[in-house]
């Protein structure tokens, strides 16, 4: 499929900005996917080729954060594992069940999610082990949803992390890209073992997701947890939004 080079440039664009707020507080695809469809490209194509381009900007801003020792190192590499083997489970079950069911799930953990965030984080005392086994598990799960769903990935990474982890918010978002790099990893595994992916119009836009990420963690990196505190609940309104009008119309 050829898209034209017009069409091309924009859909870079749309990549770089989208790979910029997803670097942040996630939720690129709010951007990323209409951008997709109204390019024309074939809606059995749209997931698989919209993976095929985020996972250049979950590396990005994984790699500039790693650079910056933001990683919690201990935690990211069981993480990114649990996170691989959850999204190719969510993968393999989309094809079972009918994944628009979650949308009122979804709808009302993101509001919480959109609160939680505004809150002060919780101040408590853990073991030693608790932290490690907490983050596998929440890896897992939601790297399973983001293989079999994906609307707010980012997002609940970050409010999970920062909740039950007890990180600050640019601490939770530098180390959700871990795990949403893992997530994206297997669903491109997946999508491309089945020739879902449209790579002549991927890849370029995975350029402009390249970049955009790496302002978009710069961004973390010098703003600190104030800009991913309001990102975040900018993108989780922004997808109460969009999955209520999916509902309704």
């Amino acid at each position: 499929m050829d898209v034209g080079l017009g069409t091309t440039v924009a859909l870079t664009a749309v990549a770089a900005v989208a790979g910029c707020i997803d670097a942040i507080a996630g939720g690129g695809g709010l951007l990323t996917l209409p951008a997709l469809l109204t390019a024309g490209v074939p809606a059995q194509l749209v997931l698989g080729t919209n993976k095929g381009q985020s996972v250049f900007g979950s590396a990005a801003a994984t790699f500039r954060f790693a650079r910056a020792g933001r990683l919690t190192w201990r935690r990211s590499l069981p993480s990114f594992g649990a996170g691989f083997a959850g999204s190719l489970a969510g993968a393999a079950l989309v094809t079972q069940l009918d994944a628009r069911a979650l949308r009122p799930l979804i709808i009302v953990l993101l509001c919480v999610a959109a609160v939680l965030v505004l809150l002060p984080r919780p101040r408590t005392v853990r073991t030693p082990t608790r932290p490690l086994a907490t983050a596998i598990g929440l890896a897992l799960v939601i790297g399973a949803y983001d293989g079999f769903f994906g609307p707010g990935t980012g997002t609940l990474l970050i409010v999970g992390a920062m909740w039950l982890l007890g990180e600050a918010a640019d601490v939770a978002s530098a180390n959700a890209k871990v795990v949403n790099f893992a997530s994206n990893l297997a669903a491109v595994a997946w999508f491309g073992a089945h020739g879902a992916i449209l790579w002549a119009v991927s890849l370029p836009m995975a350029a402009g997701q390249f970049v955009g990420a790496l302002v978009g963690a710069q961004l973390v990196l010098t703003r600190g947890s104030g800009v991913v505190r309001v990102a975040a609940v900018a993108v989780a309104l922004a997808m109460v939004a969009k999955l209520t009008y999916g509902l309704v119309a």
